[in-house]
């Protein structure tokens, strides 16, 4: 859909809709990730075809080893930086004040796009998630990261952060899909109470899931793909979802998203096949 700027210049496409962040930000709901997707051609077409599809979230990481091409594919689309968002990730190894600050240095040097819109912390390493926090607070007090969250954090993890924290996490970035609904319930209810996003990473259970008898006939029922219908689960749970493909065809497909609802009765059904399944990593239950 094309959105308006306030002087009546019309902005580029944009799929589907906004969530308003913690700390007065907002990011596209629905976005791309690029776990996976290798530094060079293959994250270049993957990022081309995506910004012509109407994406303007993506979802990087250190560890990805793509940061550069994510950049690079955001500079020459011609399209105004304001009118991305763009996550990055501070990885295991950099955790710690000095460690954390000079990563997020390599990170932005590597976009080479100015600022960086969401800056989270990949994992939660033990021992260390206070100073790398501390960090992350600089890095947003400086402009450089605009907002700042966390990834793979569950309940006790967020509980931890009011010991220490000034700023809360604006972003929790979690594997979530309906087969593990149920055993993450406790901490998606706490980010909704505490204003903090619940981000849907891996939607689409690696494509194990496809073939499960609901997720197929909510499909075959709705006219849509079962890739779909994850995604969309996601959408109406309030969650961003950020699924992952450098498939062009797919890539299309994936944000085929909006515009459309799962009745309530597929809903119910679908919140109803948890599992406990992890298909990365499996933090233990809540």
């Amino acid at each position: 859909m094309l959105s308006l700027h306030s002087n009546g210049e019309r902005m580029p496409l944009d799929i589907g809709s906004r969530l308003l962040l913690n700390d007065g930000n907002s990011m596209p709901q629905f976005g791309l990730g690029v776990y996976l997707t290798s530094e060079g051609k293959e994250i270049r077409r993957a990022m081309e075809m995506a910004i012509a599809a109407g994406y303007r979230h993506f979802d990087t990481a250190a560890m990805y080893g793509n940061e550069a091409g994510v950049g690079a594919a955001i500079r020459e689309s011609g399209i105004p930086r304001e009118a991305f968002f763009v996550t990055t990730k501070l990885w295991n190894d950099d955790h710690g004040y000095d460690s954390a600050l000079k990563a997020f240095e390599k990170s932005n040097n590597k976009l080479d796009l100015e600022y960086i819109d969401l800056y989270l912390i990949h994992w939660p390493v033990p021992g260390l998630r206070r100073d790398s926090w501390r960090a992350l607070e600089k890095l947003k007090g400086s402009g450089m990261a605009k907002s700042i969250g966390v990834s793979n954090y569950i309940l006790p993890h967020l509980q931890e952060m009011n010991e220490y924290s000034t700023f809360k996490p604006s972003v929790n970035q979690i594997e979530l899909h309906p087969f593990n609904f149920g055993s993450r319930k406790a901490t998606i209810d706490y980010c909704f109470h505490h204003s903090i996003v619940p981000e849907a990473y891996s939607p689409l259970t690696r494509g194990k899931k496809f073939s499960d008898p609901v997720v197929a006939a909510a499909a075959k029922s709705l006219g849509k793909t079962p890739s779909q219908i994850l995604i969309r689960w996601s959408i109406q749970h309030g969650f961003s979802c950020i699924p992952k493909s450098s498939d062009p065809d797919r890539i299309k497909l994936n944000a085929d998203v909006f515009g459309w609802e799962i009745p309530v009765e597929w809903m119910q059904k679908l919140d109803e096949l948890d599992t406990g399944l992890a298909v990365s990593w499996n933090p233990g239950k809540e």
